[in-house]
């Protein structure tokens, strides 16, 4: 082969070879990209951020647009942290700022109430509170929180699924164990 040290410098052969982008905060990531990940999954849609406030407030008619992928078949999930919990009030000391974490729950669990029956699932978890894992058919939004910092302010990963066993799927069964081990939330 010739130059094999160029092709692979250029050529992703080992377990960042899923990471399709990386975004300093996760606010840097277009609101097209979660847009075409939001239309463009057909069969399994999850947000498991702690809040997931910040998706009503930047994608419109977005309740409609998830009634709908739940009735052609696509799971929608929602897993949020429970407003009312020592973890919840916790996280609100440390970022003491106005829009508080169980206002931010809240308001994505009025959103939710406003479809209840129309197939979106939802249910509680604390076990999220510092990791934000978004995710629609083989792509996946991760979101590591740093430390005081809010959502919008920490780093975020683009991943796709390539094999068994990579990024992609070790954060995915992170998701799937806290669904399982979650508390229905009984307005969504």
């Amino acid at each position: 082969m010739l130059w094999p040290k160029s092709i692979r410098s250029t050529l992703k052969t080992g377990p960042d070879r899923e990471i399709i982008a990386a975004y300093p905060y996760r606010n840097a990531c277009s609101t097209s990209v979660w847009a075409r990940l939001i239309d463009g999954a057909s069969t399994s849609i999850t947000f498991a951020g702690y809040t997931n406030y910040f998706v009503w407030q930047e994608h419109p008619r977005l309740a409609d647009r998830l009634a709908a992928k739940a009735a052609s078949g696509c799971v929608v999930r929602f897993l949020v942290g429970d407003p009312d919990s020592e973890i919840t009030r916790r996280r609100e000391e440390i970022e003491g700022v106005p829009l508080t974490v169980s206002t931010r729950i809240r308001i994505t669990l009025d959103a939710l109430s406003k479809i209840e029956g129309r197939g979106v699932e939802a249910r509680y978890s604390d076990g999220h509170i510092a990791l934000s894992v978004f995710t629609f058919d083989d792509e996946m939004l991760v979101t590591p929180h740093l430390s005081s910092l809010l959502g919008h302010e920490s780093p975020m990963l683009h991943l796709r699924r390539l094999g068994e066993n990579g990024l992609y799927d070790r954060f995915a069964s992170h998701v799937a164990a806290l669904w399982e081990e979650g508390r229905p939330v009984s307005s969504a």
